[in-house]
């Protein structure tokens, strides 16, 4: 196998055995996908969860990288006949990119430095006898290297160049590099401070115009927030240890006596450390520390998008959307129970137009035209007010009237997508069919949004993009194919996430639809242009047919396992049907005896576990929410008010909570309980309902300062 060299590492590393290490480094190579692989090849992998599988993908990717580069050096090395068995070994041996830079280093090809220059006048030999530190008489012996053609014209001309070439091989040396980078990792302090003439244009970074504090212990947001800071012109930073401390460990290395030699080489070492070490360390950490940043940053976004796109959903209901505005007036949408766009027109219940009577009767007459069930409100502006005059209107029959969040329905009405979709409609109509499928389905319509749209998580655009998009793009994909996609009703946005499909066979799969009707059985997929084995085989088990006569295609049992279900009803001389809905029967069945050589015990409890439930939506009950009637701006704010509130962001230093007046407050993470609390996803997951207080309101700054400590955090409100 290609990647063998791989797997113990690997292995060691994530503390899971090689054989499983090995099966899924086979099946990703295949093409399998994280999800196909977690839910289905469970034998070959000991269980492992999509968690485990992406980090073996990853390392194997970063080991990959590693691979890559480590021949980019021995070619280079090959041309400069510089490679040597030694070098070649140490090389093979390094295990990271850091270490093989190091030794690299002195090889690589670099821009005219003052030790190059020194080089070429021939003090390298004078350098080698400093080292050495054998001689007192130094000055003596450099006289032999005076050259007034090469410019060296004096013994201080001498000394300064060899002093040059030492400073320099301080630098290069792997094991001091290993060594101070090990002090820059524990000790280093990061500091800001402000640039001269512009603290009123950054006043947003006032807390870090005079700061520090160690760089290990520094939190994602501030180290994030500080970068920016930079990034943006207002501060200034730096990575600094204590120059005394790196002087003694290289001295330690590199001085073995105490004579004019061994000076020498002191004053050049701390040259060294100040001109070349330390700058070359202080980029390394920079890198380092903004690379743990990003991880971290980019996993408080994850997990806030998994909580977002896995919402509770309203469910099949006929929907009256409003996106509410002002002066503009207020776009409603009527939708039947598939999201379908039926109606839509504009009202103007608001200032300057004030036609409350006109628009009472427009949306009574809708609600009963189109048997609506319940009424989305969008919270951006005149949400509040909107929500008041639905609530005062007498309805035939009771309604459910709910504030949606809002964010980045914008975004997708202004989409290649929803112009696809409603190419006869401006992007308002747009915006309020999305806020009306979000109620009845979250997952199906955020999942038309670019994920850095939606608005939760802290500084995504300060973390690297390429892996921020890798994780998003994970999240989205793992989230779509827990819920399964109905396939019959999906759009081709959502189709494209299932695993093994992508944009293309998403199309061909709507195109079929269109064309023949709705998908009977699984098997129909297989007449799909490119539908191939391939393809089959990764997503049929996560793509439902809700009215299918066989119940399994309307589970997450793979087809490849059909076998097994017809077994355990002929052993037990039922129908499929019978199997499915009579839990007695299951109860007969002895597990151990349909284990064979593809399906063990886990695949067979999943079986189990699905056709006790098969096609249930795995997503929690929807909830009912309703904010304060008589909070409505944050001027009706005081503090010591206890208000309910929805959780609409979390961030490491603290949760954004949305009350209901256009300003979400912030719970800093002191607040979040009367305990001590290390990650707020402890406590708190989005879109949950919590009970605040208020403790303080900035009007002028919009800020406001929430507390949880003494509510019940634990059951929402």
């Amino acid at each position: 196998m290609m990647f063998e060299k791989y797997i113990d590492i690997i292995s060691a590393e994530l503390r899971v055995p090689a054989g499983f290490i090995s099966n899924t480094i086979n099946l990703l190579e295949s093409g399998a996908t994280i999800p196909f692989i977690a839910r289905y090849r469970k034998e070959m992998t000991g269980s492992m969860d999509e968690v485990v599988i992406g980090n073996v993908r990853d390392r194997l990717l970063q080991l990959k990288d590693l691979d890559a580069r480590r021949s980019a050096v021995i070619k280079s090395l090959t041309d400069q006949e510089k490679l040597t068995p030694e070098l070649e070994k140490a090389i093979d041996a390094a295990q990271t990119m850091a270490e093989l830079e190091d030794i690299y280093l002195p090889f690589k090809p670099k821009r005219k430095t003052r030790a190059g220059i020194a080089r070429e006048k021939g003090l390298e030999p004078l350098a080698n006898l400093i080292l050495s530190q054998k001689y007192d008489d130094i000055e003596i012996r450099a006289e032999a290297y005076l050259d007034s053609e090469k410019g060296v014209r004096t013994i201080e001309d001498a000394l300064q160049g060899a002093s040059d070439i030492i400073a320099e091989t301080v630098n290069e040396d792997g094991y001091s590099r290993k060594r101070i980078r090990h002090l820059f990792q524990k000790e280093s302090q990061i500091s800001s401070r402000n640039v001269k003439g512009k603290e009123q244009d950054g006043i947003n970074f006032e807390m870090y115009f005079d700061y520090h504090e160690p760089l290990n212990r520094a939190p994602s947001h501030r180290l994030l927030a500080m970068l920016r800071g930079e990034n943006e012109g207002f501060l200034r930073l730096s990575v600094d240890v204590e120059e005394e401390i790196a002087q003694e460990i290289l001295e330690r290395i590199f001085i073995r006596g105490n004579n004019a030699s061994s000076r020498l080489v002191r004053n050049a070492i701390s040259d060294g450390c100040k001109r070349l070490l330390f700058p070359s360390m202080e980029t390394e950490m920079r890198q380092w520390a903004k690379e743990k940043a990003d991880t971290e940053a980019i996993r408080v976004f994850t997990e806030n998008l998994r909580q977002l796109l896995l919402a509770p959903p309203l469910g099949q209901k006929n929907v009256l959307a409003i996106d509410p505005g002002f002066r503009t007036g207020c776009k409603l949408v009527c939708l039947d129970r598939q999201g379908k766009l039926l109606h839509n027109e504009t009202i103007y219940p608001h200032p300057p137009q004030n036609e409350v009577k006109e628009s009472i009767h427009k949306i009574k007459s809708l609600v009963n035209a189109y048997k609506i069930e319940a009424i989305a409100i969008g919270n951006g502006t005149a949400g509040r007010e909107t929500e008041r005059l639905i609530r005062a209107i007498a309805f035939e029959k009771e309604l459910l009237a709910l504030v949606v969040n809002e964010s980045g329905a914008s975004v997708y009405s202004a989409s290649s997508a929803a112009r696809r979709e409603f190419p006869d409609y401006d992007i308002t109509v747009r915006g309020a069919v999305s806020i009306g499928r979000r109620l009845m389905d979250p997952l199906a319509e955020l999942v038309k949004i670019e994920p850095k749209s939606i608005g939760v998580g802290q500084y995504q655009h300060d973390v690297d993009q390429n892996s921020l998009q890798r994780s998003l793009q994970d999240t989205v994909v793992s989230c779509v194919n827990n819920v399964g996609v109905e396939v019959n009703t999906a759009s081709e946005e959502l189709l494209t996430y299932v695993s093994g499909l992508g944009p293309s066979l998403a199309k061909n799969l709507i195109t079929y639809r269109n064309e023949n009707g709705p998908f009977q059985t699984r098997k129909e997929f297989r007449k799909v242009p490119r539908f191939g084995e391939k393809a089959f085989e990764q997503a049929a088990g996560f793509m439902r047919i809700r009215d299918a006569k066989n119940p399994l295609d309307r589970s997450a049992v793979h087809p490849e396992a059909y076998h097994v279900v017809d077994r355990m009803a002929e052993k037990l001389n039922c129908s499929v049907i019978e199997l499915v809905e009579k839990p007695e029967l299951r109860e007969k069945i002895n597990l151990t005896e349909f284990i064979d050589n593809t399906i063990g015990l886990p695949t067979l409890q999943d079986i189990m576990a699905e056709l006790a439930k098969p096609g249930r939506d795995p997503r929690l009950k929807f909830e009912i929410f309703e904010f304060d009637r008589n909070i409505h701006s944050i001027h009706d704010l005081r503090k010591g008010m206890k208000l309910p509130g929805i959780v609409t962001n979390i961030t490491n230093f603290g949760v954004f909570v949305d009350l209901g007046v256009h300003q979400d407050g912030l719970v800093h993470i002191s607040q979040l309980a009367d305990r001590f609390v290390k990650d707020p996803n402890h406590v708190v997951k989005l879109n949950q309902k919590v009970m605040v207080e208020v403790l303080d309101v900035d009007i002028e700054r919009k800020r406001i300062q929430l507390t949880m400590k003494g509510q019940n955090t634990n059951k929402g409100i």
